[in-house]
C-alpha cells in the first residue's frame, strides 16, 4: 500500500501531488523548489541559496519518512541555466559527500514559479 508523506518542514505542494510517496521500501520525493517552508516564499535569487534550500526541503521530507540523504539512490536536478552547473554542484556536493547517488541534471525552459532549480529524489528505506 502506498503512503503519502507530508511535513510542515518543507513547502506545501503547489499542485495536486504529495511531497513524497512511500511504496514498500522505496520513497519518491517530489521535485522541491527553493521555497522557505514557513513563508512559502523564494529563499533568494542566488543559485547557491536556491540549491541549498531545495536540498534542505528534500532532507526534511526524507526525515519525515525515516530516511536520510544516505538512503537516496537517485536524484533529478532541473536547472534553468546550465551555466550555473558548477555553482549547483558545489552546494550539491556538500549534501552528497559520502553517498553519491545516481543523478540526472537537465536544463529546462521553465520551472514552477520561475525558480532556477528544482530537485527530486528517490530513496531506498529498509523497513
Amino acid at each position: 500500500m502506498n503512503e503519502s508523506i507530508f511535513t510542515k518542514n518543507a513547502p506545501a505542494a503547489v499542485g495536486p501531488y504529495s511531497q513524497a510517496m512511500r511504496a514498500g521500501d522505496m520513497l519518491f520525493v517530489s521535485g522541491q523548489i527553493p521555497f522557505v517552508p514557513a513563508t512559502m516564499k523564494l529563499v533568494s535569487q542566488d543559485i547557491k541559496e536556491q540549491t541549498r534550500q531545495s536540498l534542505e526541503n528534500v532532507k526534511a521530507i526524507l526525515k519525515e519518512a525515516g530516511a536520510t540523504l544516505n538512503d537516496v539512490v537517485k536524484v533529478g536536478v532541473f536547472i534553468k541555466d546550465m551555466n550555473e552547473f558548477a555553482a549547483i554542484n558545489e552546494v550539491y556536493s556538500e549534501y552528497f559527500n559520502e553517498n553519491k547517488p545516481a543523478r540526472a541534471c537537465v536544463e529546462v525552459a521553465r520551472l514552477p514559479l520561475d525558480v532556477r532549480v528544482e530537485i527530486e529524489a528517490i530513496a531506498y528505506i529498509k523497513k
